[in-house]
């Protein structure tokens, strides 16, 4: 799974790295640790906009007929294998996007009973990587606002993350960098990024 991010490197690198453009005005989204569960806006390129990284969308997808934005929580990650059967995602398949990133962070549990457990930070031997994701634009459902989210894939784990994430050994969808145009432009389906569909990791305590 994956709920936290890094993004620490300014917008001009980010643009040179992914060959996109943010607006001028647009506040750029960079921390050393995104929390997803705060729900925060993370800067990401759409299928509509392969060239241009827009700021305004927010990390838990958001489906048209959810009744509060507390939902979200339940839609950081969205899993691979049942995209097409879960109501959140199914009708969005087709909204796809990319998420750079420095870095994630992950926890392996040193024991069984679940007490005590070790964070790892995690990334390629690239500075910048992106993750696969999808995304919905539609109402708050208290404000009537036009809220922008988004989502995570995530996969079977490699060995990585099998040691990492000891538990459920799952891991976000890192999209290798020749095909995240690929994967914009449709010419990849959702399933051929499952595991052993990967990208090499590195892992360090944190």
């Amino acid at each position: 799974m994956c709920f936290y991010m890094q993004m620490k490197d300014p917008k001009p690198k980010v643009e040179a790295r992914f060959k996109v453009q943010a607006s001028p005005e647009s506040l750029w989204p960079q921390s050393e640790y995104f929390n997803g569960f705060s729900f925060p806006k993370i800067a990401l390129i759409t299928d509509t906009a392969p060239h241009q990284l827009q700021t305004n969308f927010s990390w838990g997808l958001l489906p048209s007929w959810a009744k509060d934005s507390d939902f979200r929580k339940n839609t950081l990650n969205a899993r691979l294998e049942t995209l097409t059967e879960k109501p959140s995602f199914k009708n969005i398949t087709h909204q796809r996007c990319l998420i750079p990133a420095n870095a994630y962070f992950d926890w392996h549990w040193l024991d069984p009973q679940g007490k005590a457990k070790q964070r790892y930070c995690i990334h390629t031997s690239e500075e910048l990587f992106a993750f696969a994701g999808l995304y919905s634009c539609g109402q708050h459902p208290e404000t009537g606002e036009t809220i922008n989210t988004f989502t995570l894939l995530t996969t079977a784990a490699n060995a990585t993350m099998a040691f990492i994430h000891n538990t459920k050994k799952r891991m976000p969808v890192i999209v290798k960098r020749e095909d995240e145009l690929r994967w914009l432009n449709h010419e990849i389906e959702p399933k051929a990024l499952a595991f052993p569909y990967e990208v090499p990791l590195l892992a360090f305590p944190y």
